[in-house]
């Protein structure tokens, strides 16, 4: 995958991967302009379980 070039502040430089289902697509909306598909893999089947057993974390942000 090669950077595109951005003219105000240089390369495009990747600063997150997501795994995202279409209904979170959904959700971004139009603002949400790159994604790319990927077929069912089982080769990530381990990965995906254990990502699904991790526990939620609250985070509580100071006010301001």
């Amino acid at each position: 995958m090669t950077a595109s070039r951005n003219p105000q502040t240089g390369p495009d430089r990747i600063v997150a991967i997501g795994l995202l289902t279409q209904r979170d697509l959904d959700v971004l909306g139009s603002g949400f302009r790159r994604s790319f598909s990927v077929e069912d893999d089982h080769a990530f089947a381990d990965l995906l379980e254990a990502l699904d057993e991790i526990e939620e974390v609250s985070v509580t942000l100071p006010p301001g």
